[in-house]
């Protein structure tokens, strides 16, 4: 899927592509991507009889493991765009939807995120940016 065949569905695939293209600095399309919606997809529990429902409160999100060791929290900009990606991962069934910041404060130390992976409107945010952005997220509870 070229960029140019990915029609934005929502505000924040909006910015990323503007990101993308070099009309939005990375460091703007970072603040907006604290205070954006994404979905974290999560493994469904077996036996609930339904599917993506979870009974307990310890949803367990999609992580992939890098060559050189760095975990990868996977995340997408809407449900509607991990479901090729998805595929691979049938366990993966259910999903959380929700502020990245939310997601940023509950990642261990050292863990990247890929948002949209497998689609060429996607992102990495490396670990460095990741403590980046915890640290502008301190800054502004500072600042309130």
């Amino acid at each position: 899927m070229s960029q140019s065949s990915f029609q934005p569905q929502n505000d924040l695939e909006t910015k990323l592509l503007a990101a993308l293209a070099g009309d939005l600095s990375s460091e703007d399309f970072m603040q907006d991507l604290i205070d954006a919606t994404l979905f974290v997809p999560v493994r469904d529990e077996r036996g609930t009889g339904v599917k993506g429902l979870q009974r307990s409160t310890n949803a367990v999100p999609l992580v992939i493991e890098e060559e050189d060791g760095v975990r990868v929290l996977i995340a997408f900009t809407s449900p509607e765009r991990a479901k090729d990606f998805l595929f691979e991962f049938p366990d993966y069934g259910g999903g959380l939807v929700t502020e990245f910041s939310w997601v940023l404060e509950r990642l261990e130390p050292g863990y990247a995120v890929a948002i949209n992976p497998g689609l060429e409107a996607g992102i990495d945010v490396d670990p460095e940016i990741v403590v980046q952005m915890l640290e502008v997220m301190a800054a502004r509870a500072a600042a309130n």
